[in-house]
Protein backbone atom coordinates (compact mmCIF):
# COMPACT_ATOMS: atom_id res chain seq x y z
CA UNK A 1 0.00 0.00 0.00
CA UNK A 2 2.70 2.45 -0.94
CA UNK A 3 -0.01 4.23 -2.92
CA UNK A 4 -1.53 5.32 0.39
CA UNK A 5 1.76 6.68 1.69
CA UNK A 6 2.26 8.50 -1.63
CA UNK A 7 -1.20 10.04 -1.20
CA UNK A 8 -0.36 11.34 2.28
CA UNK A 9 2.96 12.76 1.11
CA UNK A 10 1.23 14.47 -1.82
CA UNK A 11 -1.06 16.31 0.60
CA UNK A 12 1.84 17.34 2.85
CA UNK A 13 3.95 18.44 -0.13
CA UNK A 14 1.31 20.31 -2.17
CA UNK A 15 -1.57 21.07 0.18
CA UNK A 16 -2.54 24.41 1.67
CA UNK A 17 -4.20 25.25 4.96
CA UNK A 18 -7.99 25.60 4.93
CA UNK A 19 -10.71 26.26 7.43
CA UNK A 20 -13.59 23.76 7.31
CA UNK A 21 -17.11 23.24 8.64
CA UNK A 22 -15.84 21.25 11.67
CA UNK A 23 -13.65 24.11 12.91
CA UNK A 24 -10.60 21.84 13.15
CA UNK A 25 -8.82 23.03 10.01
CA UNK A 26 -7.05 20.99 7.35
CA UNK A 27 -4.18 20.76 4.95
CA UNK A 28 -6.03 20.23 1.70
CA UNK A 29 -5.32 19.54 -1.95
CA UNK A 30 -7.83 19.32 -4.80
CA UNK A 31 -7.75 16.62 -7.44
CA UNK A 32 -5.78 13.40 -7.05
CA UNK A 33 -6.05 9.85 -8.36
CA UNK A 34 -4.63 6.52 -7.29
CA UNK A 35 -5.06 3.00 -8.69
CA UNK A 36 -4.99 -0.50 -7.24
CA UNK A 37 -4.70 -3.69 -9.27
CA UNK A 38 -6.83 -6.12 -7.26
CA UNK A 39 -4.82 -9.06 -8.63
CA UNK A 40 -1.85 -7.79 -6.62
CA UNK A 41 -3.58 -8.45 -3.30
CA UNK A 42 -6.41 -6.89 -1.33
CA UNK A 43 -5.73 -3.15 -0.82
CA UNK A 44 -5.87 -2.55 2.90
CA UNK A 45 -3.50 -0.24 4.78
CA UNK A 46 -0.77 -2.18 6.57
CA UNK A 47 1.05 0.73 8.23
CA UNK A 48 -1.73 0.87 10.81
CA UNK A 49 -4.41 -1.63 11.74
CA UNK A 50 -7.66 -1.25 9.81
CA UNK A 51 -10.65 -3.14 11.28
CA UNK A 52 -11.69 -5.09 8.18
CA UNK A 53 -14.84 -6.48 9.78
CA UNK A 54 -16.07 -2.91 10.32
CA UNK A 55 -15.35 -2.10 6.68
CA UNK A 56 -17.34 -5.13 5.53
CA UNK A 57 -20.27 -4.67 7.91
CA UNK A 58 -20.63 -1.00 6.95
CA UNK A 59 -20.72 -1.97 3.26
CA UNK A 60 -23.33 -4.67 3.88
CA UNK A 61 -25.35 -2.08 5.82
CA UNK A 62 -25.20 0.32 2.85
CA UNK A 63 -26.29 -2.44 0.47
CA UNK A 64 -29.22 -3.33 2.72
CA UNK A 65 -30.68 0.15 2.21
CA UNK A 66 -30.79 0.88 5.94
CA UNK A 67 -30.14 4.36 7.30
CA UNK A 68 -30.84 3.40 10.91
CA UNK A 69 -27.60 3.71 12.85
CA UNK A 70 -28.88 1.15 15.36
CA UNK A 71 -28.82 -1.49 12.60
CA UNK A 72 -25.12 -0.88 12.08
CA UNK A 73 -24.37 -0.73 15.81
CA UNK A 74 -26.12 -4.10 16.19
CA UNK A 75 -23.36 -5.45 13.95
CA UNK A 76 -20.83 -4.16 16.48
CA UNK A 77 -19.83 -1.08 14.47
CA UNK A 78 -20.25 2.41 15.97
CA UNK A 79 -18.49 4.61 13.38
CA UNK A 80 -21.69 6.51 12.50
CA UNK A 81 -22.73 7.18 16.09
CA UNK A 82 -21.57 10.83 16.18
CA UNK A 83 -24.02 11.76 13.40
CA UNK A 84 -26.92 9.78 14.87
CA UNK A 85 -27.26 11.52 18.25
CA UNK A 86 -30.52 13.14 19.27
CA UNK A 87 -28.86 16.54 18.93
CA UNK A 88 -27.85 15.83 15.32
CA UNK A 89 -31.05 14.18 14.10
CA UNK A 90 -33.33 16.74 15.80
CA UNK A 91 -31.93 19.37 13.43
CA UNK A 92 -33.86 17.58 10.67
CA UNK A 93 -36.94 16.60 12.72
CA UNK A 94 -35.92 12.95 12.81
CA UNK A 95 -35.70 10.48 15.65
CA UNK A 96 -32.38 9.63 17.26
CA UNK A 97 -30.52 7.12 15.12
CA UNK A 98 -32.32 8.06 11.89
CA UNK A 99 -29.53 9.35 9.64
CA UNK A 100 -31.86 10.40 6.84
CA UNK A 101 -31.28 9.79 3.12
CA UNK A 102 -27.61 8.82 3.22
CA UNK A 103 -25.80 6.01 1.38
CA UNK A 104 -28.16 3.08 1.92
CA UNK A 105 -31.23 5.01 0.87
CA UNK A 106 -29.57 6.73 -2.08
CA UNK A 107 -28.16 3.45 -3.40
CA UNK A 108 -31.43 1.53 -3.03
CA UNK A 109 -34.14 4.21 -3.42
CA UNK A 110 -32.69 7.26 -5.16
CA UNK A 111 -35.19 10.10 -5.55
CA UNK A 112 -37.77 8.44 -3.33
CA UNK A 113 -39.95 10.01 -0.65
CA UNK A 114 -37.82 9.29 2.40
CA UNK A 115 -38.26 7.09 4.36
CA UNK A 116 -40.50 5.29 1.84
CA UNK A 117 -38.44 2.99 -0.39
CA UNK A 118 -40.17 4.12 -3.56
CA UNK A 119 -37.24 5.50 -5.54
CA UNK A 120 -34.80 3.96 -8.00
CA UNK A 121 -32.95 0.88 -6.76
CA UNK A 122 -29.58 1.73 -8.28
CA UNK A 123 -27.93 -1.48 -7.08
CA UNK A 124 -30.61 -3.63 -8.74
CA UNK A 125 -30.26 -1.60 -11.93
CA UNK A 126 -26.46 -1.92 -11.84
CA UNK A 127 -26.50 -5.71 -11.52
CA UNK A 128 -29.14 -6.07 -14.26
CA UNK A 129 -27.12 -3.88 -16.64
CA UNK A 130 -23.89 -5.80 -15.99
CA UNK A 131 -25.68 -9.08 -16.66
CA UNK A 132 -27.63 -7.98 -19.73
CA UNK A 133 -25.61 -5.14 -21.24
CA UNK A 134 -21.99 -5.48 -20.08
CA UNK A 135 -20.73 -3.04 -22.73
CA UNK A 136 -22.78 -0.24 -21.18
CA UNK A 137 -21.05 2.97 -20.21
CA UNK A 138 -23.87 3.66 -17.76
CA UNK A 139 -22.88 1.26 -14.98
CA UNK A 140 -23.10 4.09 -12.47
CA UNK A 141 -24.38 4.49 -8.92
CA UNK A 142 -24.64 8.01 -7.55
CA UNK A 143 -24.74 8.99 -3.90
CA UNK A 144 -25.30 12.71 -4.43
CA UNK A 145 -28.82 14.10 -4.55
CA UNK A 146 -28.88 17.94 -4.49
CA UNK A 147 -32.50 17.83 -3.29
CA UNK A 148 -31.58 16.06 -0.05
CA UNK A 149 -27.86 16.68 0.58
CA UNK A 150 -28.59 19.56 2.98
CA UNK A 151 -31.14 17.53 4.94
CA UNK A 152 -28.63 15.21 6.63
CA UNK A 153 -25.81 15.78 9.10
CA UNK A 154 -23.24 14.12 6.84
CA UNK A 155 -24.07 13.92 3.12
CA UNK A 156 -22.19 11.26 1.17
CA UNK A 157 -18.47 11.86 0.76
CA UNK A 158 -17.96 9.09 -1.79
CA UNK A 159 -20.47 10.38 -4.27
CA UNK A 160 -20.33 8.31 -7.45
CA UNK A 161 -18.91 5.03 -8.66
CA UNK A 162 -18.79 3.53 -12.12
CA UNK A 163 -18.01 0.01 -13.28
CA UNK A 164 -16.56 -1.15 -16.57
CA UNK A 165 -16.62 -4.72 -17.89
CA UNK A 166 -13.55 -5.56 -19.96
CA UNK A 167 -13.37 -8.66 -22.12
CA UNK A 168 -10.22 -10.82 -21.89
CA UNK A 169 -7.35 -9.83 -24.14
CA UNK A 170 -3.67 -10.64 -24.31
CA UNK A 171 -2.48 -7.28 -22.97
CA UNK A 172 -4.53 -7.50 -19.77
CA UNK A 173 -3.54 -11.13 -19.21
CA UNK A 174 0.11 -10.17 -19.48
CA UNK A 175 -0.30 -7.17 -17.18
CA UNK A 176 -2.12 -9.10 -14.47
CA UNK A 177 -0.16 -12.34 -14.91
CA UNK A 178 -3.44 -14.14 -14.26
CA UNK A 179 -4.71 -16.67 -16.80
CA UNK A 180 -8.42 -16.22 -16.24
CA UNK A 181 -10.70 -16.12 -19.26
CA UNK A 182 -13.56 -14.42 -17.46
CA UNK A 183 -14.24 -10.79 -18.26
CA UNK A 184 -12.80 -8.29 -15.80
CA UNK A 185 -14.71 -5.77 -13.71
CA UNK A 186 -13.08 -2.40 -13.00
CA UNK A 187 -14.43 0.24 -10.62
CA UNK A 188 -13.76 3.97 -10.45
CA UNK A 189 -14.86 5.94 -7.40
CA UNK A 190 -15.22 9.71 -7.23
CA UNK A 191 -14.97 11.09 -3.70
CA UNK A 192 -15.88 14.75 -3.20
CA UNK A 193 -14.35 14.99 0.28
CA UNK A 194 -11.80 12.69 1.87
CA UNK A 195 -10.39 12.55 5.39
CA UNK A 196 -7.06 11.07 4.37
CA UNK A 197 -6.05 9.58 7.72
CA UNK A 198 -9.29 8.15 9.09
CA UNK A 199 -11.67 7.86 6.17
CA UNK A 200 -9.60 6.99 3.11
CA UNK A 201 -8.27 3.63 4.42
CA UNK A 202 -11.90 2.57 4.98
CA UNK A 203 -12.96 3.86 1.57
CA UNK A 204 -10.21 2.04 -0.32
CA UNK A 205 -10.96 -1.32 1.28
CA UNK A 206 -14.73 -0.83 1.10
CA UNK A 207 -14.78 -0.23 -2.64
CA UNK A 208 -12.23 -2.97 -3.26
CA UNK A 209 -14.57 -5.34 -1.41
CA UNK A 210 -17.58 -4.02 -3.33
CA UNK A 211 -15.75 -4.63 -6.63
CA UNK A 212 -14.93 -8.19 -5.59
CA UNK A 213 -18.53 -8.80 -4.48
CA UNK A 214 -20.10 -7.48 -7.67
CA UNK A 215 -17.57 -9.38 -9.79
CA UNK A 216 -18.36 -12.60 -7.91
CA UNK A 217 -22.15 -12.42 -8.22
CA UNK A 218 -21.85 -11.52 -11.93
CA UNK A 219 -19.34 -14.23 -12.81
CA UNK A 220 -16.48 -11.82 -13.46
CA UNK A 221 -12.99 -11.31 -12.06
CA UNK A 222 -12.07 -8.16 -10.14
CA UNK A 223 -9.68 -5.86 -11.98
CA UNK A 224 -8.63 -2.33 -11.04
CA UNK A 225 -9.96 0.05 -8.41
CA UNK A 226 -9.38 3.66 -9.43
CA UNK A 227 -9.89 6.18 -6.64
CA UNK A 228 -10.40 9.80 -7.75
CA UNK A 229 -10.56 12.61 -5.21
CA UNK A 230 -11.95 16.13 -5.07
CA UNK A 231 -11.01 17.75 -1.74
CA UNK A 232 -8.39 15.47 -0.20
CA UNK A 233 -7.27 16.60 3.23
CA UNK A 234 -5.46 15.86 6.47
CA UNK A 235 -7.00 17.37 9.59
CA UNK A 236 -4.62 19.56 11.56
CA UNK A 237 -5.00 17.32 14.62
CA UNK A 238 -3.92 14.26 12.61
CA UNK A 239 -0.50 15.51 11.53
CA UNK A 240 1.47 13.68 14.23
CA UNK A 241 -0.38 10.47 13.44
CA UNK A 242 0.38 10.86 9.73
CA UNK A 243 4.09 11.31 10.45
CA UNK A 244 4.09 8.20 12.62
CA UNK A 245 2.39 6.20 9.87
CA UNK A 246 4.84 7.45 7.23
CA UNK A 247 7.75 6.28 9.35
CA UNK A 248 6.52 2.68 9.09
CA UNK A 249 7.36 0.25 6.29
CA UNK A 250 4.38 -1.22 4.38
CA UNK A 251 3.86 -4.97 4.71
CA UNK A 252 2.73 -7.49 2.06
CA UNK A 253 -0.93 -7.30 1.10
CA UNK A 254 -3.38 -10.01 2.16
CA UNK A 255 -5.70 -11.88 -0.19
CA UNK A 256 -9.48 -12.00 -0.22
CA UNK A 257 -11.41 -15.25 -0.28
CA UNK A 258 -15.14 -15.98 -0.31
CA UNK A 259 -16.37 -18.97 1.69
CA UNK A 260 -19.64 -20.84 1.04
CA UNK A 261 -20.50 -18.21 -1.59
CA UNK A 262 -20.93 -20.48 -4.60
CA UNK A 263 -24.69 -19.93 -4.80
CA UNK A 264 -24.56 -16.21 -4.11
CA UNK A 265 -25.34 -14.95 -7.59
CA UNK A 266 -27.01 -11.89 -9.05
CA UNK A 267 -28.75 -9.22 -6.99
CA UNK A 268 -30.08 -11.66 -4.38
CA UNK A 269 -26.61 -13.07 -3.94
CA UNK A 270 -25.08 -9.64 -3.45
CA UNK A 271 -27.68 -8.67 -0.85
CA UNK A 272 -27.31 -11.97 1.00
CA UNK A 273 -23.55 -11.77 1.48
CA UNK A 274 -22.54 -11.77 5.14
CA UNK A 275 -19.26 -11.27 6.89
CA UNK A 276 -19.10 -15.03 7.45
CA UNK A 277 -18.71 -15.41 3.66
CA UNK A 278 -15.66 -13.14 3.55
CA UNK A 279 -12.16 -14.13 4.60
CA UNK A 280 -9.10 -11.89 4.54
CA UNK A 281 -6.06 -14.15 4.47
CA UNK A 282 -2.69 -13.19 5.98
CA UNK A 283 -3.47 -9.61 6.93
CA UNK A 284 -0.37 -8.29 8.71
CA UNK A 285 -0.15 -4.73 9.94
CA UNK A 286 1.59 -2.36 12.28
CA UNK A 287 -0.38 -1.31 15.36
CA UNK A 288 -3.40 0.95 15.57
CA UNK A 289 -2.88 4.72 15.53
CA UNK A 290 -5.71 6.54 17.30
CA UNK A 291 -6.99 9.90 16.03
CA UNK A 292 -10.05 12.04 16.83
CA UNK A 293 -12.99 12.23 14.42
CA UNK A 294 -13.98 15.69 13.20
CA UNK A 295 -17.80 15.94 13.35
Amino acid sequence: MRQYQDLLRHILDTGTRHEDRTGVGTISTFGYQTRFNLHDGFPIVTTKRVPFRWVAEELFWFLSGSTDEADLRARGVDIWQEWATEEQTARFDREEGDLGPVYGYLWRSFGGDYPRMNGVDQIARLIKEIETNPNSRRLIVTGWNPETCDNVALPPCHTLFQFKVEKPHAASDQRSKVKDQRSTLHCQLYQRSADAFLGVPFNISSYALLTHLVAHVCGLQAGDLIHTFGDLHIYSNHLEQVEELLSREPLPLPTLEFENAGRLEGLDGLLNFKFENVKLNNYQSHGKIAAPVAV
